[in-house]
């Protein structure tokens, strides 16, 4: 028996899918996830809630994504749901060093890709 979160969304979106993408450093398969319009916004400790880092279409996202994943970090999707149009998951990060990053995203689907998505994410010191 699946998990809720598990189950299919559009297109082949779904929690599942994503995070086995997210879990095996696949950049390339996270890309495809979104609209060629998407956006995310991140908040963190270099950029608060009053000026985010806003990437902009699917190409910059790309970019992100393949720095992000070709970094010597384990990643692992915690939880996540599906409500609609909305998805959401929480993802911890550890470095080889023990350093570790927690992020929680809220994404906005829409025709089976992601839209818009805001991470929040805290940082080890």
């Amino acid at each position: 028996m699946s998990k809720p979160w598990e189950e299919a969304m559009q297109d082949g979106l779904n929690l599942s899918s994503l995070r086995k993408a997210v879990e095996g450093n696949d950049a390339r398969a996270l890309a495809a996830f979104y609209a060629d319009d998407a956006e995310i916004r991140v908040i963190d400790q270099d950029h608060p809630p009053s000026r985010p880092l806003v990437l902009k279409g699917k190409q910059a996202i790309g970019a992100m994504l393949d720095d992000v994943c070709n970094r010597a970090m384990k990643h692992h999707v915690d939880d996540g749901l599906v409500d609609g149009s909305h998805m959401a998951f929480s993802e911890t990060c550890t470095y080889p060093d023990g350093v570790k990053v927690y992020m929680s995203a809220m994404l906005e689907l829409a025709d089976g890709k992601i839209r818009r998505q805001t991470n929040i994410q805290a940082w080890d010191h």
